[in-house]
């Protein structure tokens, strides 16, 4: 009797000590010591060169399943069966990222990019990269610059995601279930390589340039809806063509627009890039009716960033999307609505650009970087950083590692934020409203364009990570009585690091832009 006791008291010990040194390797930094605080400020105006690239990073999706219940889940004990496409015996699963758990890939629509833009004024190299994602980690986006090969003499690298919710895991938290890590370490593994083969097949190209302004602020407000009060949008579309000076061919395009890359919703089981597939083809392509050309595109490689989406910005449901050529209407999310809006959008970014607002071929990049440390307050955010679901690791009790960015292209500035910042923190309209949890007024002043020196005014969001959704505190709102008189608590707190997240970004992108006006 006592040496089983003994037995079962030693296994309970060497279990507690497997199960404290499983959590530390979770919370331990990935990266020590790292910091990418940067100041490059240029005020000489030199000749500029741009180089594009698109390298997919579409995964292989093996098998294919059968839905029983059609609930968009995987789940065999309730019927679901597989064919085996690789003959490995086994489902090898693509958890898709973005709606519910257990939503497994059942084959590809169309290919997901790592698309990159790259702009050098002789002194100052810069790379945007943007993924269609649903975002990827700080952690990642260090492994990656550690990827890049000194000679290839970038600056600063920003990656940044569409956020796209029909695209595979690659944060974790929508594996097969809420306390199973979603993301595939092979595939992970290859996203990074992609991205640093997207950069060098950029610079690759580079070619002595012209960057041609150009924007429409209000044409595809129709889009979106903001599904919690109170209602206010980024809908702008900002843009920059770079053109080849010697031959007069277009290099490629940077697109900033915001919103949701979720128009298929929920119950789309296809890998796609939803609605920016069409959007971008638009562009390079062209927009067509059939096998009919309606309006020619540019060529190039299309570059699409988002914005300010938290609140959140989404084409809804509920939002009945019209095609601009057949005139059919649609409300139910299918593929047919996706192309519809991706031709919308297309037509709109074809007409600013015949008309561009500045055209320059010589200007001064000017970049700041800031790492910022955020505390994670959320229960759930923080169960998942200790039992590795959150894919992450921390630079302290209970903190992660994140950066904000500013710079600037001769008439355009660019703010970059690490995840979904609700828009009225960008482009003003905070509220303190009755029933908040916390009886302050908003923080978050001034809005982050105000604050924005240059003509163009760019923000990318989940631009060198993606931490959720960054709230205005005097908004927030978990405790009853709710805001706006709702019956229950608005989305967002769930899925955000806490409260102190939005203050902490808005003082530190204050600081920056501040430097950069002073070049």
């Amino acid at each position: 009797m006592k040496k089983a006791l003994k037995f079962t008291g030693f296994t309970l010990v060497i279990l507690l000590i497997a199960l404290f040194v499983w959590i530390g390797f979770n919370l331990k930094d990935r990266h020590p010591g790292y910091n990418t605080n940067m100041k490059i400020l240029n005020s000489k105006t030199s000749p500029l060169s741009a180089g594009f690239a698109a390298i997919s990073i579409t995964p292989e999706v093996p098998d294919r399943w059968t839905d029983n219940n059609n609930n968009s889940k995987y789940e065999p004990d309730k019927g679901d069966t597989f064919t085996d496409g690789n003959g490995n015996g086994v489902f090898d699963p693509v958890w898709i990222a973005g709606f519910s758990n257990s939503r497994a890939a059942n084959g590809i629509h169309d290919e997901l990019w790592a698309r990159t833009m790259i702009v050098d004024d002789g002194k100052t190299r810069l790379a945007i990269v943007s993924l269609d994602a649903i975002g990827l980690m700080n952690d990642n986006i260090i492994d990656i610059r550690e990827m890049l090969p000194t000679d290839a003499g970038v600056s600063y690298l920003l990656v940044t995601s569409t956020h796209d919710h029909e695209a595979p895991d690659l944060m974790g938290l929508w594996g097969k279930t809420e306390f199973k890590n979603g993301i595939n370490p092979e595939y992970l593994a290859f996203i990074k390589k992609q991205v640093v083969q997207s950069v060098l097949t950029a610079i690759k190209n580079l070619r002595p340039a012209r960057l041609e302004f150009s924007e429409d602020l209000t044409g595809a407000a129709a889009l979106v809806k903001d599904t919690r009060t109170p209602e206010v949008f980024d809908s702008g579309l900002r843009l920059i063509k770079a053109v080849d000076k010697e031959n007069g061919n277009t290099l490629g395009s940077l697109i900033s627009w915001a919103d949701h890359a979720e128009t298929l919703w929920s119950k789309n089981l296809l890998l796609t890039s939803d609605f920016a597939h069409y959007f971008r083809e638009g562009v390079e392509k062209g927009v067509f009716k059939g096998d009919s050309l309606v309006k020619k595109g540019i060529g190039g490689v299309a570059v699409y960033v988002n914005g300010a989406i938290g609140g959140l910005m989404t084409t809804h449901p509920s939002i009945t999307v019209k095609d601009p050529l057949s005139g059919i209407e649609y409300s139910e999310p299918s593929f047919e609505k996706a192309e519809a809006q991706g031709k919308i959008l297309s037509l709109l970014v074809l007409a600013a650009m015949e008309k561009p607002v500045e055209i320059i071929d010589s200007a001064a990049i000017s970049i700041i970087v800031k790492n910022v440390k955020l505390p994670i307050e959320n229960t759930l955010f923080k169960l998942g950083t200790v039992f590795g679901v959150l894919d992450r690791g921390t630079t302290g009790w209970m903190k992660m590692r994140s950066e904000v960015s500013a710079f600037s292209i001769g008439p355009a500035t660019f703010v970059s934020i690490p995840g979904e910042i609700y828009p009225e923190i960008v482009n003003g309209g905070i509220e303190a409203p009755e029933g908040r949890d916390f009886n302050i007024q908003p923080l978050e002043i001034p809005p982050i364009r105000e604050m924005m020196q240059g003509k163009y005014k760019f923000i990318i969001g989940l631009a060198n990570d993606e931490i959720g959704y960054i709230i205005p505190k005097s908004q927030w709102d978990e405790k009853a009585p709710f805001t706006y008189k709702k019956p229950d608590s608005p989305y967002g707190e769930e899925n955000s690091l806490g409260k102190e997240t939005a203050s902490i970004i808005h003082a530190n992108i204050k600081e920056i832009v501040g430097q950069l006006s002073q070049k």
